[in-house]
């Protein structure tokens, strides 16, 4: 058995039971003080978006409930991944039980999971929207949203592993962390191309391919002529006329749509552009016999990763023309109540005396 710290987040193939102590302190204040910026920057941005949702839930579209899970997956994120790596960096070492050890782990990749997961089921819901509207019709507005539902229970169950992999263990006589132990030479190999797969590869995949046939059927749809579009020939004939009533002429992809593609784009590209140089370097330094990337170097890029669940958020008020004039409302009254703590009224930022839109853009 190895055993290795990784807050997979973390796996670091060079830190050994001698050099573990070894660590530059120039190079753990600067992780400290990002961690510290990217915790506040994620908790902020992801509280502040999905306390705008919630309070505008009676006109919430399909894409706000999609939204209001990926902010609380953010969240998971900030909470389980980036906050204990803080706390690790500030105390050098884990103080916990070992439930405790395995807790934070099981949460860490449920996290990375969940983020990566509400990714997949946005890109495929558009898929459905765009390129199958008439399954879209007949599911209808169902009480639970399954994409959703499935995204957060394959994440509950492929992070189960977590649980067994890490514990706390003595890495020194009487010295205790939470670590890994892998079984030689295959298990931590296995475990770091299963992640990258699982979390990276596999929905990378999966959201290219509903991508590429959402940019087809957009492209017939505008430049082609709705008649050749096949999405929008299902969608003209589920909404012609019955019982004497006639046909509703459907124009295709509508801007709002297009909108949403856009949106969902962004946020792919922000979510590959972010993780993968942190999966890189992880299947680098389990794979490569004779070098890897420093521990600092994997600690960096790892905080690089996790600016992702800061973006989330902002990408998608930038999109939503709804959501940004509410969270600009909010932002305005709280400067303003910092400025004159009593000629504003209390509910004015919090009760909806502020006209906001009563329909959603999407």
């Amino acid at each position: 058995m190895s055993v290795t710290n990784s807050p997979f987040a973390n796996i670091s193939t060079n830190v050994t039971g001698e050099d573990v102590d070894k660590r530059n302190p120039y190079v753990a204040q600067w992780n400290i003080a990002l961690l510290t910026i990217v915790f506040g920057l994620a908790t902020f941005g992801n509280c502040l978006v999905l306390f705008t949702l919630l309070k505008r839930r009676k006109h919430n579209a399909l894409m706000h409930t999609f939204m209001i899970h990926l902010c609380l997956a953010d969240l998971v994120v900030a909470f389980f991944q980036v906050l204990p790596q803080l706390i690790w960096d500030i105390t050098d070492r884990f103080h916990g039980p070992d439930f405790l050890c395995r807790s934070v782990r099981y949460f860490q990749v449920v996290g990375m999971f969940a983020s990566s997961y509400m990714i997949v089921a946005m890109t495929f819901d558009r898929h459905q929207a765009i390129c199958r509207p008439m399954m879209t019709f007949k599911k209808g507005s169902a009480r639970w949203n399954i994409p959703v539902c499935l995204a957060w229970a394959a994440s509950a169950s492929l992070s189960l592993p977590q649980i067994f992999i890490f514990s706390k263990t003595e890495v020194h006589p009487g010295v205790y962390d939470c670590w890994a132990s892998f079984v030689k030479p295959w298990g931590l190999k296995a475990y770091v191309t299963w992640i990258t797969l699982a979390v990276l590869i596999l929905p990378a995949l999966f959201i290219t391919t509903c991508q590429v046939l959402i940019f087809r059927e957009i492209h017939s749809s505008l430049y082609l002529g709705t008649e050749r579009s096949p999405g929008s020939r299902r969608k003209e004939k589920l909404v012609g006329g019955t019982n004497g009533v006639p046909p509703v002429i459907d124009s295709g992809v509508t801007k709002a749509m297009s909108k949403t593609v856009r949106m969902t784009l962004a946020i792919v590209l922000i979510y590959v552009v972010c993780w993968t140089p942190f999966f890189i370097a992880q299947l680098w330094n389990v794979w490569s016999e004779t070098s890897g990337a420093s521990n600092s170097a994997i600690q960096i890029l790892m905080i690089l990763a996790s600016l992702n669940s800061c973006t989330n958020p902002w990408i998608y008020t930038i999109f939503s023309s709804s959501v940004s004039k509410d969270v600009q409302a909010i932002l305005c009254c709280c400067c303003k109540k910092r400025r004159r703590k009593n000629s504003l009224p209390e509910e004015s930022c919090f009760t909806g005396s502020t006209s906001f839109p009563k329909e959603s853009t999407y």
